[in-house]
């Protein structure tokens, strides 16, 4: 009895891992409020995609922008400073970008969104695994 008792509890807990959540954030931008969700939680080295909400400041879903994503890390001792830009394409009213991460460490993000002429940017910072 303990041992079915023993691989329920560990089907339970490899269920929870397997749906684990998205890494979500939420900034604000100008007059822009931004949900930011990266699948994976932490980011890992390698693919991850980032999927981005925008809200103009009534509320409603920003469709109409250009949005890009730029991402890097600083130099370090025997390594050059890394940075990379993603374009971003609409599909269901969220703008999708691919970021591929090429190695663990603290990476800085930037959110940059143009409408209308003008503009504005998200940054993040975010640990790869």
């Amino acid at each position: 009895m303990k041992r079915v008792l023993l691989v329920v509890c560990v089907l339970f807990l490899m269920a929870g891992l397997v749906h684990a959540k998205d890494y979500e954030l939420t900034k604000k931008a100008g007059p822009y409020t931004v949900l930011i969700a990266i699948d994976k939680n932490p980011p890992v080295t390698g693919p991850n995609k980032m999927t981005l909400g925008i809200k103009d400041g009534g509320g409603k879903d920003v469709t109409d922008a250009v949005v890009s994503v730029d991402y890097g890390m600083p130099a370090m001792p025997g390594m050059p400073a890394m940075n990379y830009k993603s374009g971003t394409t609409l599909k269901d009213k969220q703008y999708v970008a691919n970021l591929d991460f090429s190695m663990s460490g603290s990476w800085a993000i930037t959110v940059k969104i143009t409408r209308a002429g003008k503009m504005q940017a998200v940054k993040l910072n975010v640990d790869v695994k």
